[in-house]
């Protein structure tokens, strides 16, 4: 238990040194939302045209998610073993907008190939306590990252929405959505 925290705690620390900087470089504008898949063949092109064994290991919206799912911008995170370096990704309006090398090391597993949506996620997740956290403490849904092999303790190999939902004078709510099954697999406040 204490082991599954403390990887918890160190994944999503890495999703804020990694994520910060490409959000920082993004502004608001009208773009048309879409779900996190829109962006995978952009974000891949440019990786494959930076490290042809680059694999997808993370990703989360850089952007406000709307209530179905769709943000204006999303990061994805990419690992080259062969280069031994993870690069992100910023993907806007179906074309990449920002590139960025990570200065620490990242050897994470890639995440699987089959996974469901943003969208899909969100809805598991508001079915099972999100809607309810959003509507008795005036949450709202921040953060939305797909990675494998953190939040999952019976799959600890899985690969696994994360969602954080949070409200100003309550603890977040995180929900854990397996990506393969679209099951919502562990909720916790904290």
């Amino acid at each position: 238990m204490a082991r599954n925290l403390t990887r918890t705690l160190g994944v999503l620390a890495i999703a804020v040194l990694v994520v910060a900087p490409l959000v920082a470089a993004a502004g608001k504008d009208d773009a048309t939302p879409v779900t996190a898949r829109t962006g995978l063949d952009a974000a891949r092109d440019a990786a494959h045209a930076w490290a042809a064994d680059a694999r997808l290991v993370y990703l989360e919206n850089d952007e406000d998610v709307r209530p179905d799912g769709t943000a204006q911008r999303w990061g994805y995170l990419f690992f080259s073993a062969s280069r031994g370096k993870a690069r992100g990704y910023s993907i806007h309006d179906g074309k990449l907008d920002e590139a960025s090398d990570i200065g620490f090391d990242f050897d994470a597993p890639p995440v699987s190939d089959t996974w469901i949506d943003s969208g899909a996620a969100l809805v598991a997740a508001e079915k099972k306590a999100g809607a309810r956290f959003r509507t008795e403490y005036g949450g709202r849904l921040t953060t939305m990252l797909l990675i494998r092999g953190a939040f999952h303790d019976q799959e600890p190999d899985a690969t696994t929405w994360a969602l954080v939902y949070t409200a100003d004078h309550a603890p977040a709510l995180f929900v854990v959505v397996d990506a393969k099954s679209g099951d919502v697999v562990k909720t916790w406040r904290g």
